[in-house]
């Protein structure tokens, strides 16, 4: 129990609508490709990850002890399907997915 205690709260027990739809909206098939890479940003930081620019496109993100790297998108603010595809693995690794969202509401 203390497990599934300590993936739950993972999530902030305050996650706004908008939010909300967000991580509904990456985990969904098919896969969106109007996600804009600046609610993306809002987003990891409500969750409490660091956000860092590399070089170039690159950003590196640490969320509940994962570290992933993403890029931004090149000539407008809209995530490719491929680039979404990278953020939901990198949010199911850091344990940020719809199902413990829904988990962490309920307590």
């Amino acid at each position: 129990m203390e497990y599934a205690a300590a993936r739950q709260s993972s999530l902030p027990s305050s996650m706004s609508h908008k939010h909300d739809n967000l991580i509904r909206a990456i985990f969904h098939d098919p896969i969106s490709g109007n996600i804009q890479w600046r609610e993306i940003e809002s987003l990891l930081r409500h969750l409490g990850a660091s956000v860092e620019s590399l070089s170039g496109t690159r950003v590196r993100m640490k969320l509940n002890g994962h570290e992933g790297v993403l890029h931004r998108p090149h000539g407008g603010n809209t995530l490719g399907r491929q680039d979404v595809m990278h953020l939901r693995e990198y949010l199911a690794h850091a344990r940020v997915t719809p199902s413990l969202y829904e988990a962490g509401k309920k307590e």
